[in-house]
């Protein structure tokens, strides 16, 4: 039996540790469809969940379906989603991704991530997210800033590229933990890890990561 790789043992730990800290933890955007999950996580880029929650009531209440959206008045769409950040970009995509589920899917949202990947405004995070919380089909790791800094700041990979991080992590969970390791390392980062200033002293992984007393 191969030897495991020391990466790969404290990823394993960490995602116990992760585990037992969070056990309830799951996709923190409101949806009650793989379109409206969509929507929602194309939102979230450089924005927070509870922002999104925020503003997608009224938006799926107006526009419920990818054929409602696709055919939206594009200044109406923008008003609704203006304090997201970027809307007038996000509307594009947004609109465009509804316009090709429509047109090329049958309405529905394609189950594999090569299709997911030609949406408008769609890369491999929000493919994840989706694949995952709509359809229980792990084909990847999502990578946010969260997982990219943890990962980092835990010695689990030295790159900033998001796909090349994925790639990294990918070797080192195993895949039925794939989402599972993502939704946490988000928890943590959120409420623990944080970026300007991590609470390394209250940490539950403070004895298990390189970046302490070295940051």
């Amino acid at each position: 039996m191969p030897r495991l790789s020391q990466k790969k043992i404290r990823a394993n730990e960490v995602l116990l540790r992760l585990q037992r800290l969070y056990p309830d933890a799951t996709c923190s955007l409101d949806y009650e469809t793989p379109v409206q999950l969509l929507v929602a996580t194309i939102l979230s880029a450089q924005c927070t969940d509870e922002r999104v929650n925020k503003v997608t009531p009224a938006l799926f209440a107006q526009f419920p379906d990818a054929a409602a959206i696709a055919a939206a008045d594009r200044d109406e769409l923008e008003t609704l989603i203006r304090s997201t950040g970027f809307y007038r970009n996000k509307a594009k995509n947004i609109q465009g991704a509804c316009h090709k589920i429509v047109t090329e899917f049958a309405g529905e949202i394609p189950r594999q991530m090569a299709e997911l990947l030609t949406l408008p405004g769609v890369a491999r995070k929000t493919a994840n997210v989706v694949l995952a919380h709509a359809f229980g089909i792990l084909q990847g790791v999502t990578v946010d800033t969260h997982v990219k800094r943890l990962s980092k700041r835990l010695g689990l990979t030295s790159q900033t590229d998001p796909v090349k991080v994925e790639r990294d992590l990918m070797k080192l969970i195993p895949q039925p933990d794939w989402e599972n390791w993502s939704i946490r390392l988000i928890y943590h980062g959120r409420a623990v890890c944080k970026a300007r200033k991590p609470d390394c002293q209250g940490c539950e992984l403070a004895d298990i990561c390189p970046a302490v007393g070295v940051e």
